[in-house]
């Protein structure tokens, strides 16, 4: 049972001004996610102690914890889905539902990434030798679009969704390669073996996945966001667009890392494809 089910089937057991807290959360979960504590309790006409006995009522930590499980339960709908998408939906109400779903994952996941290890990361992007970049299933489209972006800074880069290609890949590696590794759940097997045989041949292993994972614990160093989606049951939407964000953030520090005069270089690369296009009337 998830989060807004559990608020619904207890509703009338919590107290005066429990209920009010339930209420406003029920009203409208994308108000809540996105509020502080304060401020709901205002919206509530409560006190802020009263939101946080809510939030222990229904077995979570606290405030921040609540959040978190509300946003999984938003993520969480019919299988293969998403976010309470029932079956009578129209275009409209599965759209809004989708993107609403979206935007509460990205949120999740940014408010959990930790930004030093992003600069560590990034560290070791813009000093490697060679960057690969791997993935299967719907990571593969993650590992591509890296490589679309990394490509453009003039350091050689290699993508694979093959197992095999990923294995003569790592054999090959060595000391200053970078082989970065995405997976949301961080349980896909091939990927784990890839792992040990990448730090076998002296590549720094980058684990884009989940913490404690184990393809986490085979990594050099790992990027964990939450992000409430259970990939074993629905269909991948917010895992693979939170890890699309993650791919801009570590291009964009290696961007800034670079300085001004690798910025004058992407600015000639995309001159050099300015002729693919048809002009702009609108500029």
């Amino acid at each position: 049972m998830n989060t807004l089910e559990k608020i619904t089937k207890n509703i009338e057991s919590f107290s005066k001004s429990e209920r009010k807290v339930a209420e406003v959360i029920l009203a409208s979960p994308q108000t809540a996610i996105h509020s502080s504590i304060a401020t709901l309790a205002k919206l509530a006409d409560v006190s802020e102690p009263t939101v946080n006995r809510f939030c222990r009522r229904l077995d979570t930590k606290g405030f921040p914890d609540f959040k978190l499980h509300l946003a999984q339960s938003l993520a969480n709908g019919t299988p293969y889905v998403n976010r309470h998408v029932e079956e009578d939906d129209g275009p409209e109400s599965y759209t809004a539902k989708i993107f609403e779903s979206s935007m509460a994952c990205l949120d999740s996941a940014r408010n959990t990434l930790d930004p030093q290890a992003v600069n560590r990361c990034v560290d070791l992007l813009t000093q490697a030798k060679k960057l690969s970049f791997f993935g299967l299933g719907a990571s593969s489209a993650v590992a591509h679009d890296a490589m679309n972006k990394f490509f453009r800074f003039n350091v050689p880069v290699l993508c694979f969704d093959d197992v095999v290609m990923m294995r003569m890949s790592c054999i090959n590696s060595t000391e200053g390669d970078v082989v970065v590794l995405i997976s949301h759940t961080g349980r896909t097997k091939a990927l784990v073996e890839i792992a040990q045989l990448a730090r076998q041949n002296d590549a720094i292993v980058i684990g884009l996945t989940a913490k404690d994972s184990p393809l986490a614990r085979e990594c050099s160093m790992v990027l964990s966001m939450e992000v409430p989606e259970d990939t074993d049951v629905y269909l991948p939407m917010a895992s693979r667009l939170a890890q699309m964000v993650l791919i801009d953030v570590l291009a964009t520090g290696f961007i800034l890392r670079r300085g001004s005069k690798f910025r004058e270089n992407l600015r000639k690369v995309k001159e050099g494809i300015k002729n693919s296009r048809f002009d702009n009337p609108h500029l």
